[in-house]
């Protein structure tokens, strides 16, 4: 919106053009989604504590977890709210990329408010029913897949990116939709699975977003794309403004959502943020580069995979608890080293996808 009004201020004075470079558009976003965060923030808790919308904690859990019970929840509205308004106010909104992004993010950040609200204000402990949730998260993402491959005018937006291989780019066809309605559906839930404790989900994902800025920024960069083989794909490159819009947002969040918890994001927030991940990260041809970035995501599914196949075939746990950061803490780890180790494997898997670009 202003990246517009700008444009059409550079008729009376060139200064404005100054606003048509991506990265200043990219800074001013992260600055923009982290001031409405800490702003709002704690309006948005005070509202929740006056609404009585907190958290209920499972008791078969960690102990010292009970006493989280009644922290404000849906706390990802904050989160949403933030990206929206930093994406509208500094993205071009002429680019398809841009809308197909907010569609998942409002879309998924909708199913995950009904989950919420049967949760916490109908005190519904199933929230919403689990089939209806992946019947509507299906519907999103083979929707949203459909609509990309049928409305994309060149053979790159459809190929396969394998890491370390840089003539390896088959087209992918009509799987294209099959591989993105798994990537879509898995990383919202894998998110979702990951938000347990205080700020563990939020900053691997504000990691794994800056590293798909830096990816959408050299996709859509005809030089950086052919030096690192990658396809060039020029909308793209207007999703670094998106990314930095998570992030801002993100650490907004964090600075109310860091241990000991002022508030939750609640699946409007996570199912939202995961989605967004995985909408990116298709966007830019990336979902290989993606399972590693996000291995923490990856190794927090599996562990609630492996958990309920082990128990119904075996009879057996693998894990004292899943997701497995349930299980670290059954073990003797205090919280914050959990929350501290996972980010720190998080870096580490980040920077490794990030150089799958160049090792090639």
């Amino acid at each position: 919106m202003l990246a517009w009004l700008a444009e059409y201020l550079t008729q009376y004075y060139s200064g404005f053009n100054v606003f048509s470079y991506l990265t200043l558009r990219a800074i001013l976003g992260i600055l923009t989604a982290l001031m409405i965060s800490l702003y709002f923030g704690p309006k948005l808790i005070r509202a929740l504590q006056r609404m009585q919308i907190g958290q209920t904690v499972r008791d078969d859990g960690p102990e010292s977890h009970l006493s989280k019970s009644g922290t404000p929840t849906m706390g990802g509205l904050l989160i949403l709210g933030a990206i929206f308004a930093s994406t509208l106010l500094w993205g071009d909104l002429g680019n398809k990329y841009v809308w197909i992004t907010l569609f998942v993010i409002g879309s998924l950040g909708i199913v995950g408010f009904v989950d919420d609200y049967r949760k916490v204000i109908r005190k519904d402990s199933k929230g919403l029913i689990a089939r209806w949730k992946y019947f509507w998260q299906s519907v999103i993402a083979i929707s949203v897949a459909a609509f990309i491959y049928f409305t994309s005018s060149d053979p790159s937006e459809t190929v396969l990116v394998v890491p370390f291989f840089k003539d390896v780019l088959p087209q992918l066809g009509l799987f294209y939709l099959v591989m993105s309605y798994f990537v879509l559906v898995g990383t919202s839930n894998a998110v979702n699975l990951t938000d347990g404790l205080d700020g563990l989900a939020i900053v691997p994902t504000i990691l794994v977003a800056s590293a798909l800025a830096i990816i959408a920024y050299v996709t859509g960069n005809a030089v950086f794309a052919n030096y690192l083989h990658i396809p060039h794909i020029a909308s793209a490159s207007e999703l670094v403004v998106v990314c930095t819009a998570i992030v801002g947002a993100g650490l907004g969040f964090l600075w109310f959502n860091t241990y000991p918890a002022q508030v939750f994001m609640g699946d409007v927030g996570s199912l939202a943020l995961g989605g967004a991940l995985g909408i990116i990260a298709i966007l830019v041809r990336q979902e290989l580069v993606l399972l590693i970035m996000g291995g923490v995501f990856v190794m927090e599914a599996l562990s609630v995979i492996l958990q309920v196949g082990s128990y119904k075939l075996r009879g057996q746990r693998i894990f004292r608890m899943a997701p497995i950061h349930h299980h670290y803490e059954l073990k003797g780890w205090p919280e914050p080293r959990v929350i501290v180790r996972f980010w720190i494997i998080s870096i580490i898997l980040v920077l490794a996808g990030l150089a799958t670009l160049k090792i090639r």
